[in-house]
């Protein structure tokens, strides 16, 4: 089942962060099908939040789209070759997002092969944000489009992540946001091998 519009308007932007946790990312592009269930997230919470691109209201052509209507993709650029993927929260004007930082593969798993240049499956194939775009299809052109389909979409296939197995840290690569890169915004599914090998865990 594709998450319903209405999830992604939820105005707690950690809680969705958790919540993200299982549920499965599926890309239809370049006419290649491929999906991995997200296990680990990385909440911002807008204008008040120092490690957000929207932090104290900034609004530039890139970070508009984090303005709109929850449920479309946000997708920038990190140090010129990374597309990082990002789904955005709440209602409109309120610029929540979360960045889906790793999946475990499922589907197309010879596409995601190829799109990395890597010849056997392992964790490096998905884990990391720019790991997991390159793979999946996703960059920058997929900026604003709705998150219903058909090009990107999440699913729910009914895998329930256990509050005991989620694992809370502080963000990656935000240390311009000083007391605010501490806070514990990264969730990840404990023990699983797809995950980033970040800090603070």
């Amino acid at each position: 089942m594709i998450v319903p519009a209405h999830f992604y308007t939820g105005t707690d932007v950690v809680k969705i962060a958790r919540q993200l946790l299982g549920k499965v990312l599926v890309t239809h592009i370049d006419g290649r099908y491929t999906s991995g269930m997200i296990t680990e997230t990385e909440a911002y919470a807008g204008v008040t939040d120092k490690a957000s691109h929207a932090f104290g209201g900034r609004r530039t052509q890139r970070t508009e789209v984090m303005y709109a209507h929850g449920g479309v993709a946000y997708v920038y650029l990190c140090y010129g070759i990374h597309h990082l993927f990002n789904v955005v929260t709440n209602n409109a004007d309120i610029p929540h997002a979360i960045l889906i930082r790793a999946i475990e593969p499922i589907n197309g798993v010879d596409a995601m092969l190829l799109r990395r240049h890597k010849e056997k499956l392992s964790p490096t194939l998905t884990a990391g944000p720019g790991a997991m775009s390159a793979a999946l299809g996703i960059t920058t052109q997929h900026t604003g489009i709705s998150l219903q389909g058909p090009e990107i979409y999440l699913e729910d296939r009914g895998i329930k992540i256990n509050s005991k197995d989620i694992v809370a840290g502080t963000r990656v690569g935000v240390a311009y946001a000083a007391d605010h890169a501490m806070w514990p915004y990264r969730f990840s599914i404990r023990n699983n091998k797809y995950v980033s090998k970040g800090k603070g865990r």
